[in-house]
């Protein structure tokens, strides 16, 4: 017997759409490897409508008042509190993530997120107005950069669509999302949730492909492409960008870099790292997958970090029991698959390495060891639950192996020495610096990279101010 599949539309203009042309694409639940729906595959037709609808709604949102655009995003955030579970049940049938931690770990942040940025929608900055020149007052206006083209990925598809929207539509911008072609559902249904609550056009989503999100990105009518996902997707987005001059936002790869000193309490270390490492599945650009130990522990915390891999498991939905489920693809599968069966002869699997079952896309929590700074799997992001231990002598030498790396998007220090804490803190060349912790986040803290984890920053006050332009109003006082 055949399943009839659940058909997902865009949201264009306040109403659902098939893609113009009729094109689908399936989607697969990655838990059981089966589709379960379909998505329409946007063309360039249905790129033009959601263009048109954002562009033609924006003049009245830019101009609708800080206060009035607060209230739709606090509305937006009870809307999403009321149908939680919802929201839940397609975050898990997009990824197969356990339902108890996307309900603990991801529909609270995603609230306190929204509301944030509906709070920092009343607050526009900028300096004081004055008489900079004899004569003359100055003003800065700080205003909305206009249509936003945002592309989100999958590994956690209704917290970065937040990510996206919130701050934008605060600032007055209008929006085209895309969700990742491999987690759609999520972003449709909160296509129906928001639709309810804004005016039409303001926000609209195109599902597809890598080439309905070039698309959006080359189109003339958006003023900024902001992206999440991987640095090749990312450098052909401010390729496109740059041929009309469009503001790029780019939240782009990592390999994070944990820093673990001698002094530390090897048990609870190994604890919070092995969940700030497999959390997700490892999928989080972010997480803590490229341990640094210094050489007098390293044999006793890779015993113990190996005991921790083999102690967490992986399984379906609705499994409670579990850290994490699968990764979100076959091809994701086959990458990580990949980087075990290259792995140098030195290397030393210490736990994990192989698929779990016959059915999914589950892989093992893992741990390498006995690794180089050179080696593959430590220059290059893996996004899978792979831990990999490096050993280091002293501080210089831990330093010159955790700035090693194209990535600087986030690093721990782990160590009872505050000194050290600091003087880590500020060599270590990442976006964001935990110590005695990892992956922890808040609404009111920027997150953000360098090289080429990209630029731009998501979440607090920074993120906002990234989707507003400055304008400067001089006038003069003679008449």
């Amino acid at each position: 017997m055949t399943t009839e599949l659940r058909r997902l539309r865009n949201y264009i203009n306040g109403e659902f759409r098939d893609a113009a042309d009729g094109r689908t694409i399936d989607v697969v639940n990655p838990a059981t490897g089966e589709a379960y729906a379909t998505s329409p595959l946007s063309g360039p037709a249905d790129v033009d409508a959601a263009m048109e609808a954002a562009a033609a709604a924006f003049p009245a949102w830019r101009d609708a008042t800080p206060a009035e655009r607060q209230k739709v995003l606090l509305k937006i955030a009870d809307a999403f509190e009321e149908r939680a579970e919802e929201l839940i049940a397609a975050e898990c049938e997009n990824t197969g993530k356990p339902v108890g931690l996307t309900r603990t770990e991801e529909i609270s942040p995603m609230l306190d997120q929204i509301r944030f940025f509906a709070g920092a929608a009343r607050m526009l900055e900028g300096r004081a107005a004055g008489e900079y020149m004899d004569g003359f007052t100055s003003i800065v206006r700080r205003e909305p950069v206009g249509v936003c083209a945002q592309v989100a990925p999958w590994n956690y598809p209704m917290m970065m669509a937040v990510w996206k929207f919130a701050p934008a539509l605060a600032a007055g911008n209008t929006v085209v999302l895309k969700p990742s072609d491999t987690t759609p559902a999520s972003t449709v249904l909160i296509a129906e949730i928001i639709g309810a609550i804004v005016p039409k056009g303001v926000f609209n989503v195109l599902c597809g492909d890598r080439e309905s999100g070039r698309a959006m990105v080359e189109h003339p009518t958006p003023a900024m492409a902001s992206i999440t996902g991987s640095v090749r997707a990312g450098t052909q987005v401010a390729e496109s960008a740059a041929k009309d001059v469009k503001r790029v936002h780019l939240e782009l790869g990592g390999k994070a870099p944990v820093v673990v000193f001698e002094d530390v309490d090897i048990t609870k270390a190994v604890e919070d790292i092995a969940v700030a490492g497999y959390f997700n599945a490892g999928q989080d650009c972010t997480a803590a997958t490229r341990v640094l130990v210094h050489e007098s522990i390293h044999d006793e915390f890779v015993t113990a970090l190996a005991q921790a891999a083999k102690d967490t498991r992986t399984g379906g939905p609705d499994d409670e029991d579990v850290l994490y489920g699968p990764l979100n693809n076959a091809a994701q599968l086959q990458q990580v698959s990949g980087f075990i069966e290259r792995l140098p002869a030195h290397a030393k699997v210490q736990a994990g390495g192989h698929q779990v079952g016959d059915k999914g896309y589950f892989y093992a929590p893992t741990v390498v060891s006995g690794l180089k700074q050179d080696d593959e799997i430590i220059q290059n992001e893996v996004f899978g639950p792979v831990i990999t231990v490096q050993s280091f002598t002293d501080e210089a030498q831990a330093l010159a192996y955790a700035n090693g790396v194209e990535f600087a998007l986030a690093s721990s220090v782990w160590t009872k020495d505050h000194a050290r804490a600091m003087r880590m803190s500020k060599a270590l060349d990442f976006g964001c610096v935990w110590i005695n912790t990892h992956i922890t986040l808040v609404a009111e803290m920027p997150h953000g990279g360098f090289k080429k984890s990209g630029y731009g920053k998501d979440l607090s006050s920074y993120g906002f101010d990234d989707y507003t332009r400055i304008k400067h109003v001089m006038t003069s006082l003679d008449g």
